[in-house]
């Protein structure tokens, strides 16, 4: 009796204490977030690495974590330098007037179609009136609040560079005793090994196929979405390509959101041969991106459906704002590996066969 009161109360002292730690660490979410994914990425590399250099642990995951700063954080932070810039000038523009978008909108409704403007006769809204005030002052808020958001970034320099610390500071130790802590782990999680090692391994795969296929998608669709908008002479194609970039972690809808309103606007307001250039440039090329390259590095190693993919994309954005994009598919997957793993139980299979799930 004494013996399993112990227990209870050893248990519940850890629970309280891992509560408390966690809790004292959720300033740094997204550094040990983003901390943990890259070494989970860059893992291969830094194996192939220690492999050349098997005395020296130290010097492979100091030259790991240099690798990463060139490739990952030094071109990040340009674009993010060079957004905020453009970022202002678009802002500025906004307070001062010359983007309108009540003209702008107020233009789109005069070159509807007849049948179209019927239709809105039909619910009383043809002058558009109180509607067209909503939606112009909703749509100068929301534009608002992406440019000073983007200029925050430039402004919160001591923020991010305190969690960028931390995340590389982290990261390095994380590469050279990643798999004693992983062995540590294992050791701690009171499951059957071949359960713990499937959820495990479904986790591993869920981030990297997120991050590597959400972010190459993103890349090429921000990339290609930004040169249609610079050949085509639209102003700051870079705010544009990053906001489609950004937009294109959402399966299926992404990068329309941006460039389909742009090319509606240019069709209303007289440049239609612009108008349609972007709208066959963004189903064919744009479109053709999401829809060959996202299956192939998403779908095809997570085995989520596409609608649970985007939704849990969607929730996890809106929960844990851009740390969401890979936290909302992890939980998706862990979520639907574990009850698998559970129906199969239930039914009385070997745990054996059923970690292969």
């Amino acid at each position: 009796m004494a013996t399993r009161l112990e227990d209870r109360t050893f248990m519940l002292l850890l629970v309280a204490v891992s509560i408390a730690f966690c809790w004292i660490l959720s300033s740094f979410f997204g550094a040990i977030l983003w901390g943990v994914v890259m070494a989970i990425m860059f893992a291969p590399v830094h194996r192939w690495l220690r492999g050349k250099m098997p005395k020296h642990p130290n010097s492979a995951a100091l030259l790991t974590v240099g690798l990463i700063v060139l490739i990952v954080i030094i071109p990040l932070t340009m674009i993010g330098a060079s957004l905020a810039q453009e970022a202002a000038v678009v802002f500025g523009k906004m307070k001062s007037g010359e983007y309108n978008l009540g003209t702008y909108m107020q233009q789109i409704f005069d070159a509807a179609p007849a049948w179209m403007k019927g239709l809105l006769d039909r619910f009383g809204i043809s002058s558009l009136g109180n509607l067209q005030e909503k939606l112009s002052s909703g749509l100068m808020q929301g534009s608002q609040y992406i440019a000073s958001q983007a200029l925050n970034i430039g402004q919160s320099t001591f923020d991010f560079v305190v969690n960028l610390g931390i995340m590389l500071y982290l990261l390095f130790f994380l590469l050279k005793d990643g798999d004693m802590l992983a062995a540590r782990f294992k050791e701690a999680v009171p499951l059957r090994p071949t359960l713990r090692d499937d959820l495990l391994e479904k986790f591993t795969v869920v981030i990297r196929a997120t991050v590597k296929g959400g972010i190459l998608v993103a890349l090429a669709q921000g990339a290609l979405g930004g040169l249609i908008f610079w050949i085509l002479g639209i102003s700051a194609a870079l705010l544009w390509a990053v906001l489609m970039a950004f937009l294109s972690l959402l399966p299926a809808v992404g990068a329309g959101l941006v460039w389909l309103p742009v090319a509606l606007y240019l069709l209303a307001t007289g440049a239609v041969m612009k108008g349609v250039i972007l709208i066959a440039y963004g189903i064919v090329v744009i479109g053709l991106v999401d829809n060959i390259l996202r299956p192939i590095l998403v779908g095809k190693d997570t085995k989520l459906p596409d609608y649970l993919v985007l939704l849990s994309t969607i929730g996890g954005i809106n929960a844990l704002g851009l740390n969401g994009f890979v936290v909302g598919p992890v939980i998706a997957a862990l979520f639907v590996a574990g009850w698998t793993i559970f129906a199969k139980l239930r039914k009385g299979e070997d745990p054996a066969q059923v970690s292969g799930a």
